[in-house]
């Protein structure tokens, strides 16, 4: 059975191939995934690896607390992500962006503007 592993702490620069060849160490990576910003599209520092429960435990043993980069890893096993409750903006004053009077208006079509 496979089982996931956390891997916090990451140096910024650190590779997908850097941390499949650092946990290959200790039994079959069947996958690593590094967390990307969404926005920034940088690395966020933390991600995760995938192997077989034996090697899993191993590599957390080993690896927790042990330098990688500059940095000290923070190893343990992956917790199941908590579920976040639905958002809902019905309790929240709409919000309207755009011009008062309801629509667009082509700029020929507007006063001029008094300073």
């Amino acid at each position: 059975m496979m089982k996931s592993i956390y891997v916090g702490n990451l140096p910024y620069s650190a590779t997908e191939d850097e941390v499949r060849d650092l946990f290959s160490q200790h039994g079959e990576v069947t996958r690593v995934k590094l967390v990307i910003d969404r926005e920034t599209n940088r690395p966020k520092g933390f991600g995760f690896v995938e192997m077989d429960d034996n090697g899993a435990a191993g590599a957390i043993q080993a690896l927790d607390g042990s330098e990688f980069g500059g940095r000290r890893l923070r190893i343990n096993e992956a917790r199941e992500r908590a579920e976040r409750p639905q958002r809902s903006f019905g309790d929240r004053p709409r919000r309207f962006d755009g011009p008062r009077d309801g629509g667009f208006r082509p700029r020929e079509n507007r006063p001029p503007r008094e300073f």
